[in-house]
């Protein structure tokens, strides 16, 4: 299984790629893990990969090769939507962060972004911001986007809940749990 995770920094693309690899390699598969970080402390592009199955031997996740995409905002999914295989699933969080070229007035934030990735992939969409503050925590945004993620890369709900639990800080289970839970769920 090939996983691409992308976002901008700050969004917990990180923790989401160590859990998934973790659940992956709590049912026994071989995982590999590369991250990419970039000017990820200055809110620019996070890029993450995660590989398992009963062998790998490369962590980096070739374009056009991916089974599934996740997105933490919606240009950063038009922006790698390319690695996406034939049929893969694309996840995005259906949110807009202007990046600085766009802040500045370099660039114009592109419209229609999901209606575009629409025309040619899989697309499941979730406002991840908006469910993380309706529960009292916008940072746990990335557990809603894993949430509705898990269903589409598989193991099971308990899976999952047992590594989120173990990986999160400990004062965040709780919120974390039913961040997820919201995310799988929806």
């Amino acid at each position: 299984m090939n996983i691409m995770i992308v976002g901008v920094g700050g969004q917990g693309t990180l923790l989401t790629s160590r859990i998934i690899g973790k659940t992956a390699l709590a049912a026994g598969l071989d995982v590999k893990i590369s991250e990419v970080h970039g000017m990820a402390q200055r809110g620019g592009s996070v890029v993450t990969f995660v590989r398992y199955g009963s062998e790998v031997f490369e962590p980096v996740v070739e374009e056009g090769t991916a089974d599934v995409l996740i997105a933490f905002e919606r240009l950063e999914a038009l922006r790698y939507a390319h690695y996406l295989k034939k049929g893969g699933t694309l996840i995005v969080n259906d949110t807009r962060i202007d990046p600085m070229t766009v802040v500045i007035g370099a660039a114009k934030y592109p419209e229609n972004i999901i209606d575009t990735l629409r025309a040619e992939h899989t697309v499941y969409t979730v406002d991840g911001g908006r469910i993380a503050a309706e529960i009292g925590n916008s940072r746990v945004l990335n557990s809603v986007v894993l949430g509705l993620a898990a269903r589409h890369i598989g193991f099971t709900e308990e899976e999952w809940l047992a590594v989120l639990r173990d990986t999160v800080p400990q004062k965040t289970v709780e919120i974390n749990t039913l961040a997820f839970l919201r995310g799988y769920n929806s």
